[in-house]
């Protein structure tokens, strides 16, 4: 079935529609369209700078705590994840995303509790609607301190 419209200006469009031998139909479509885009830039880079024991008493002592600075370019980031895995990174041991608000800069601490001592991999994950960007570190929990 072919038709086209009946005004001769530079919008006219012509619709062809054929049998196809897979049951289908195909729909060709030839004329001027227009569409709205919106470029976002996005979540450009994440920065670990900088990873610190939290010192706690004696009663307290069943989970070592770290925070960890974090720093973004780009559009602001609207929740963090952080997943802890062993040394090669392979084996994920947890995972934690919360949501965060960040004003007009990108800068935030995010602490997370370790049961033991050890080494572990970090991936902090940074994300909004458009967008995500990672961080890695490898850290040392020892106790009351990390490295």
């Amino acid at each position: 079935t072919a038709g086209a419209s009946s005004k001769a200006d530079s919008s006219t469009a012509v619709e062809l529609m054929e049998d196809n031998p897979d049951g289908g139909c195909h729909i060709y479509r030839y004329g001027y369209y227009g569409a709205a885009l919106s470029v976002v830039e996005g979540i450009l880079e994440v920065n670990i700078i900088q990873m610190m024991s939290i010192q706690r008493t004696e009663s307290q002592a069943e989970n070592s705590l770290v925070d960890f600075v974090v720093t973004c370019q780009g559009s602001l980031p609207t929740d963090v994840c952080t997943i802890v895995s062993d040394p090669t990174c392979q084996v994920s041991k947890s995972m934690v995303c919360d949501p965060v608000i960040v004003t007009d800069e990108c800068l935030l601490t995010i602490r997370r509790a370790f049961e033991e001592p050890g080494t572990y991999c970090i991936n902090i994950t940074l994300g909004d609607d458009a967008s995500q960007a990672l961080a890695s570190a490898l850290i040392l929990v020892n106790g009351g301190e990390s490295t």
